[in-house]
């Protein structure tokens, strides 16, 4: 009896050691496409691991395809549209990080507020040669108050954090959300209220064409002098040079990054100079726990689409 042969999966790499597990031998995977290569033949599903793009372009290469599925919940790297409008189901991974990227959000503000970074690398140099009481005093993230952009899952795992720290939680979202003001103590305001008010401003929005550099000049000079933005969302909704002008002349306090635009930063860039910034090369949903259910979820969804059964999550254009 002829072996049946393994269904075969497009996908950008090096893959997770927990993705090859579960993968092995349910998929065949074949490395990610160039410009300059001809596309494998016989393709059925699609997986994306990093951010690789997906258009309208290399679907057309591709074929026909039964399913994409996504390790992570963002798929701005993603056609959704055009997917959907050649019967290409997308599956993500949501619910499942929104608490670990929280947790860093927070590291990030705490991060930010008590200068770590720049204690550590200075406890590490010559220079420090005796305690000095007067030296590198940071901001309080106590009974602040911290503005969240974004007020979806991860938004509100923010803001359940922020109640540990007796912190005014102010919010804007495309649209109010009476719950979660009564959960964790919210307040609805316009964005131009939120930068204004905020000691603290929080990024947990995704990314679209509304929200593609939505913190710019004009954002940036509605914060406080003593303001610091944090962004565990997108790189592009924030305008990086000017975020650059913003630290270099003191008009915001400072700014923690968990994402760039570019991702990475180029070597050259200036913010990379400042001292007043602390950025993460991408790591919101980065441990161990957390990553080997997106890998599970995402494997599933892969597998289910390759059957022609509905995702466990589907991402809707």
């Amino acid at each position: 009896m002829a072996e049946m042969s393994l269904p075969r999966v497009v996908a950008d790499g090096p893959l997770a050691v927990d993705v090859l597990e579960l993968l092995a031998g349910k998929a065949e995977i074949l490395p990610w496409p160039t410009e300059d290569s001809p596309p494998p033949r016989s393709v059925d599903a699609v997986y994306t691991f990093g951010h690789p793009r997906v258009d309208a372009a290399l679907l057309d290469r591709l074929g026909p395809l039964k399913v994409i599925s996504n390790y992570g919940v963002g798929v701005d790297h993603i056609d959704v549209a055009a997917a959907t409008a050649r019967g290409i189901p997308v599956g993500n991974t949501p619910g499942i990080l929104d608490g670990a990227t929280a947790d860093l959000g927070f590291a990030l503000l705490l991060a930010a507020a008590r200068r770590v970074v720049e204690g550590d690398r200075y406890a590490r140099s010559a220079e420090f040669t005796q305690y000095d009481p007067a030296y590198m005093l940071g901001r309080e993230a106590h009974h602040a108050t911290l503005g969240i952009v974004g007020m979806g899952r991860i938004g509100c795992e923010v803001a359940k954090r922020a109640r540990g720290f007796d912190m005014t939680v102010l919010y804007h979202n495309r649209n109010r959300r009476p719950e979660q003001e009564a959960a964790f103590g919210a307040r609805y305001v316009a964005f131009g209220e939120l930068l204004a008010e905020s000691d603290y401003v929080m990024l947990t929005l995704p990314l679209t064409d509304a929200t593609r550099g939505l913190i710019g000049r004009d954002a940036l000079a509605r914060m406080k002098p003593t303001a610091t933005l944090i962004n565990v969302a997108r790189g592009p909704v924030v305008d990086m040079m000017a975020l650059y002008d913003a630290l270099s002349t003191r008009k915001i306090w400072s700014a923690a990054l968990d994402v760039t635009d570019p991702e990475p930063l180029p070597r050259d860039h200036p913010l990379l100079l400042l001292d007043n910034i602390t950025i993460l090369p991408h790591l919101g949903s980065a441990t161990a726990q957390t990553r080997r259910k997106m890998a599970e979820l995402s494997v599933e969804n892969l597998l289910l689409g390759l059957r022609g059964e509905p995702l466990r999550h589907q991402v809707r254009a």
